[in-house]
């Protein structure tokens, strides 16, 4: 019989063969995926703004749901280390059979010829069951540090999960203000290639009747050709805001999402007048990359502590309940009660080598917090470099948009008069575009400046789990919370507060 389901199990074994996914599988598949993408995700059916865009994206990101369910494993993890502290109680049942009865010869000690009769101590069916309690000094001590470690993890989990959503914040902000710049720009860059086509086809009627100098004829479309090129360049750079931000915001791809009309203003400066030593010291406090690494140096030191408790020897106790339902046994139930001490003796090889391991393990942890820190000090100062770099070239980038937006205004003006030619409207027209396309692209870059700064400085509106909070009140939260350098503000004594002058200066580059 042992013979005959060992064939069986090595021809089951043999039989096994690679299954691809079918093409209906898959459609399956991917449609209950969708279906769950699209779970308890609120329709978009009012203008977006950038407070609700923001909001649906801590909501129902899925890169961020990700996180927070890594957060969570780490959390249930926690659990089940936590019981590796607690005793064992075992449960055993079994039944024992053989097909002769168990007899054996005796003979009389110390010398003696082998009884002819024989005996047997043992039926040969029987059922025995066993309820066993064990308790393991070295389990408990090693659950511990284990307990102690997995803690840890859920705490690096938690600031791995901040700095998903500072990373998820700034692109949300980066790319909604390029969304509303292809919102404002769609209609005026259509208009204005159609007015530069029609342009065109005149210049080339124009050029075929010789009506002017075939060469000025030429120069006149390829510069009309020029604007074209620019203005399908632009086009194509802003075609893909929309896709972006679907994205970010888990929102059906493909689908026209209206957005708010923003005044497109910054913000204040007032973060740009603390001086150094007070962001430094919110850096090193409050940065997530920072706080992780403190975190993986206790992760290590207990790591050593764990390594140790494995070196020591094992005291362990167990208590059993054992029932048998041998006939030959005068007692079928008792009880037994022992007590063990072991030590594995290559512990004392072994053992100077695996903590000095353990203890290289603390070193380089401590070597990467410092890396770290002088990573994220560096950081938080070329953050704010480029943030003060950003507003100036908004402010640069503003100013000529609205020099632009003036001589835009004159031609059109002149083009009324029938005093400028369509060469002049379609490139003043194209350059205002130009214009503005940059003004809102160097708004995007202060955005993402203030969420980098924000970022480094470990701020971040405090709101709790998504899951328990609604889409309306999250976004409300969200835009009453819009100075997140508040409390750094408060924490700073007036005299410390820099005027703005001082900020323009400590800030060129």
């Amino acid at each position: 019989m042992a013979i005959a389901m060992a064939v069986l199990a090595l021809s089951a074994c043999s039989s096994l063969q690679p299954n691809a996914f079918v093409a209906e599988d898959l459609k399956t598949i991917n449609q209950a995926d969708t279906a769950n993408i699209r779970l308890d995700v609120e329709p978009i059916l009012a203008p977006l703004t950038l407070d609700e865009a923001m909001a649906r994206a801590l909501k129902y990101n899925l890169e961020r749901r990700t996180k927070m369910m890594e957060e969570a494993l780490a959390l249930n993890q926690l659990d089940v280390n936590t019981y590796d502290m607690l005793p064992k109680l075992m449960a055993q049942a079994g039944y024992a059979t053989r097909d002769s009865e168990r007899g054996t010869y005796s003979s009389p000690y110390p010398n003696g010829a082998v009884s002819t009769a024989a005996s047997t101590s043992t039926e040969a069916n029987h059922r025995s069951t066993d309820l066993g309690f064990t308790w393991s000094l070295l389990d408990v001590g090693v659950g511990y540090y284990g307990s102690k470690q997995a803690a840890d993890r859920v705490l690096i989990a938690a600031e791995r999960r901040r700095k998903a959503m500072h990373l998820l914040m700034q692109d949300v902000r980066t790319t909604y203000w390029r969304a509303v710049s292809a919102q404002k720009l769609q209609k005026n860059v259509a208009d204005t290639i159609a007015m530069g086509e029609a342009a065109l086809e005149d210049a080339r009627k124009a050029e075929g009747e010789r009506v002017r100098n075939p060469l000025d004829a030429l120069r006149y479309q390829r510069q009309l050709l020029e604007n074209l090129r620019l203005l399908e360049s632009i086009t194509q750079e802003l075609s893909s805001a929309q896709v972006e931000l679907s994205s970010l915001i888990n929102a059906p791809i493909g689908q026209a999402i209206t957005l708010a009309d923003q005044d497109g203003t910054l913000a204040d400066d007032q973060v740009l007048k603390l001086p150094l030593k007070k962001l430094e010291e919110a850096t090193l406090a409050q940065n997530a990359d920072l706080r992780e690494q403190h975190y993986n140096v206790r992760v290590a030191s207990a790591e050593v502590r764990r390594t140790m408790a494995r070196l020591f020897p094992n005291l362990s106790f167990n208590y059993n309940l054992k029932y048998d339902t041998d006939q030959y046994l005068v007692n079928n139930r008792w009880n037994e009660a022992g007590l063990q001490l072991s030590f594995n003796l290559f512990n004392l090889i072994t053992g100077p080598e695996q903590k000095k391991l353990a203890e290289a393990g603390v070193t380089l942890a401590e070597q990467r917090r410092m890396t770290m820190q002088l990573a994220v000090v560096t950081q938080m100062h070329l953050a704010r470099l480029q943030l003060v770099s950003a507003r100036n070239q908004f402010d640069r980038a503003d100013a000529i948009y609205t020099t632009d937006l003036r001589i835009s205004e004159h031609v059109r003006n002149r083009a009324t008069a029938q005093a400028a030619s369509a060469l002049d409207k379609v490139s003043n027209e194209t350059t205002a575009i130009l214009s503005m396309l940059r003004r809102y692209q160097a708004l995007a870059q202060v955005q993402a400046a203030e969420n980098k700064l924000m970022a480094t400085l470990g701020l971040e509106p405090h709101i709790g789990s998504t899951s328990d909070i609604s889409l309306k009140d999250l976004t409300e939260l969200l835009k009453a919370n819009n100075k997140p350098w508040a409390p750094l503000l408060q924490a700073a004594s007036p005299s410390e507060v820099a005027p703005k002058d001082t900020v323009a200066q400590k800030g060129t580059l």
